[in-house]
């Protein structure tokens, strides 16, 4: 059981080896050619409001990419949203303040978010690699 993380460009995706191995499953996260992982809308109505529409995600990492969003004091409002259950594609709306803007704020909430998930995945391979060489108990 492998659980990859990469970043290319403002692109996060969690990958599954064992689930993908099966035919039919890599059409939920490989993207057909010529389409673009994010796409940025600036949103006509609302000031300093953009949508974000992000292929092949679903709830898991739109929820993250929210929570995230949130955490920015510069971020008015953040939300998401599936079209369809059976569209794998995610639009994440985000809101700035006039000094800032969402594509700014976005990025930020994507680094943030890789920089956390490789400080978990780091944590959680030195508590595995210590829970083989070591006792089943670890040290308080």
């Amino acid at each position: 059981y492998e659980i990859r993380l990469s970043l290319v460009g403002s692109e996060m995706c969690i990958r599954d080896r064992v689930s993908t191995q099966s035919t039919g499953k890599f059409d939920l996260f490989v993207l057909p050619e010529g389409v673009k992982k994010v796409e940025l809308q600036k949103d006509t109505k609302i000031q300093n409001a953009a949508l974000f529409t992000v292929q092949k995600e679903d709830h898991t990492v739109g929820n993250l990419i929210r929570m995230q969003l949130h955490r920015d004091p510069e971020v008015l409002f953040a939300g998401y949203r599936m079209p369809h259950p059976l569209e794998h594609k995610i639009v994440v709306k985000v809101q700035t303040t006039p000094n800032s803007e969402p594509k700014r704020a976005f990025n930020k909430a994507l680094t943030e978010l890789i920089s956390e998930l490789s400080m978990i995945e780091d944590k959680f391979k030195v508590l595995f690699y210590y829970s083989l060489h070591h006792s089943p108990f670890l040290p308080l």
